[in-house]
């Protein structure tokens, strides 16, 4: 089995294992049926300690209560899911009322540190959406990361140091404005079906 096939069987096996383990155990999941796999109330999610790219200062996921937080761990040089998913982003960013999606922010998490750099990095998430963020870490920090949010990665195709793609998890994480996790999204997820998802978690 391929590491992307991997990561697309665990995809479904959690949300498999989440829907069991999370119904009914938050009122908050009660009242709103979603398109994406309502989680609220998972176990894991629960921290994110990364720098800034564009400040390179320490954010945490505290650092964005009071918005409707949507975590993706991509990377820079990522030729297919990662600039998709961006574009979904922002293209359901673009469905929603402007007043809702200043309410939305959408953070950008590299699991390839040592190629994207702060600047490039912030250069290339605002490129989709100037109000997209990117956080990045060491190498040790970004795995204990991906632990937190149940993503896995991998070097594929390694020519040398410098020229490899990374296999990885391609699903997003919703928060809510009271920084809980609520929503999986995944990849193939549709525009008009994010843009309802995180406009129902801003009510």
């Amino acid at each position: 089995m391929t590491m992307r096939a991997l990561a697309s069987r665990l995809v479904c096996l959690i949300a498999v294992a989440l829907l069991a383990v999370t119904a009914g155990c938050d009122s908050a999941s009660s009242s709103v049926k979603f398109a994406a796999t309502d989680i609220t109330g998972a176990s894991f999610g629960k921290s994110l300690t990364l720098n800034d790219a564009a400040t390179q200062q320490p954010r945490t996921l505290e650092s964005f209560k009071g918005k409707v937080t949507v975590v993706f761990f991509g990377y820079m040089f990522c030729p297919d899911y990662c600039p998709t998913t961006m574009t979904t982003l922002n293209a359901a960013l673009s469905k929603m009322k402007p007043d809702d999606a200043a309410r939305v922010q959408v953070v950008f998490v590299t699991v390839d540190p040592k190629r994207d750099q702060p600047k490039a990095l912030t250069e290339y998430v605002r490129a989709f959406n100037p109000s997209f963020a990117a956080l990045y870490g060491t190498e040790e920090q970004t795995a204990a990361a991906a632990k937190e949010f149940k993503i896995i990665y991998q070097k594929a195709q390694v020519k040398d140091e410098n020229t490899y793609l990374m296999d990885h998890s391609t699903q997003m994480y919703a928060f809510d404005t009271a920084g809980r996790i609520r929503l999986m999204i995944r990849h193939e997820a549709g525009v008009d079906a994010i843009a309802a998802d995180l406009t129902a978690l801003l009510k």
